[in-house]
Order: structure tokens, then sequence, then C-alpha cells
């Protein structure tokens, strides 16, 4: 499948597929996109730049898409009642954003779980779920906490856990410019914060390869 069919796969239950850009927000941003260009000292006229400004404009509507979702609805088309109360663990969900300070892109892995309380989702909803806020001008903090109560929200479980690993650009290409730096973050609730077996468990199983 390509990445057009997944894409619309992704967003076919009602929410608006990322590639059927807005023809009057594209020409607007593509003209202030060929202003900073020539503001940098670059021949907007030259012929590998002549559709540049479009490109741009249409590239980060996409990086931004996270705007148009509400990732507790997504969550919530997909919420079945089951008694199975252990914990629910997807990890390495990959996730590309925007740092909100010098929009550059920073990227990673999330690892997210939750306990059932009467209820369950789809396993893809919490990917996707992942992907609505990271594709936002973000910092990792207020993603990682977005995140875990997006879901305690929809789902009422027993409790959440999310981590995220991230590089990030504004680090590693400018500034500090240390290439090898990973931020982790974390976020707790129920009873991933007060029972320390449970948090030990999900830290584990994170650090592990079962298959």
């Amino acid at each position: 499948m390509d990445n057009n069919s997944d894409l619309q796969d992704l967003y076919k239950e009602g929410y608006e597929f990322p590639e059927n850009f807005d023809p009057e927000k594209t020409n607007r941003l593509a003209s202030l996109y060929k202003d900073i260009i020539g503001n940098l000292g670059e021949d907007t006229s030259r012929e590998g730049l002549l559709k540049t400004p479009e490109r741009v404009a249409k590239s980060m509507q996409f990086l931004t898409h996270g705007y148009g979702v509400d990732p507790t609805k997504m969550i919530q088309s997909a919420r079945f009642k089951e008694d199975y109360q252990q914990m629910v663990l997807v990890k390495d969900i990959e996730l590309y954003s925007l740092c909100e300070h010098h929009m550059i892109p920073f990227f990673g892995k999330a690892h997210v779980a939750y306990i059932p309380n009467g209820h369950i989702t789809g396993l893809s909803k919490i990917a996707r779920v992942v992907d609505a806020f990271s594709r936002r001008l973000q910092v990792q903090e207020r993603l990682t906490i977005q995140i875990r109560d997006c879901i305690q929200q929809a789902l009422d479980p027993l409790g959440v856990a999310v981590v995220i690993e991230a590089r990030h650009l504004c680090m590693i290409m400018r500034g500090i410019q240390k290439q090898n730096s990973v931020t982790t973050t974390s976020a707790f609730t129920g009873c991933f914060l007060k029972e320390h077996r449970t948090r030990e468990e999900f830290i584990h199983l994170i650090g592990v390869s079962l298959i």
C-alpha cells in the first residue's frame, strides 16, 4: 500500500485527509514563504525555487495536520466494553513533530500503556493519538502530557503511562550541536503513579524485546 493509501485509511473515519489542502490557505502561505526565501538572500525566480513556496506551504500543512483532529473523539469511536484489567502497552510508536521554539523537527518514539477499567480501545487508536498531538507545533513535555490526559479522559482507565524518547534537531543542527543527545519524558496517572510495581513492570517492558 502506498503512503497516500495509508493516510487515507488513517483518516477515513470522518477525519480530514491531510493531503486535501485548502487552496486559499496554500496560496497565502506560499506568498509568505516566497518573501521569506527572498529575504534569506535567494533568487525566488530561479528555476529550482519557482515551486518551492507552494511545496513548503503544503508541507507545513501536512506536518501540522494534527490541529484538525480531535484525538479524544478518535479513541471514543473505537471504545469497547471489556473485562480485561491487565496492562495494554503499545511501544515504539514512531513520532515526528516540530519544536515550537524554532520550528525545527524532533523525532523519536512513544511508549503508551493503560490498564482498562471496563473499556478498551482499538490498538491503532493509541498510535493515532500520538500522531494527532505530535503533528502540531510542540514541546516534548506538553506532548507527553497531552497523550496521557487524552487516553485518561476518553477511556477512564485505572492508569495511563507515557514515555517519549526523542532527538531534537534544534540541539543537533544549531545551538549546542550535540549529535547524540536524547530527551526522555514521562507522565503517569492512577496505578502507574501510585503503585511502584506497576510502574516498574511498564519500564521493564518498554526496555525489552519480546518478539
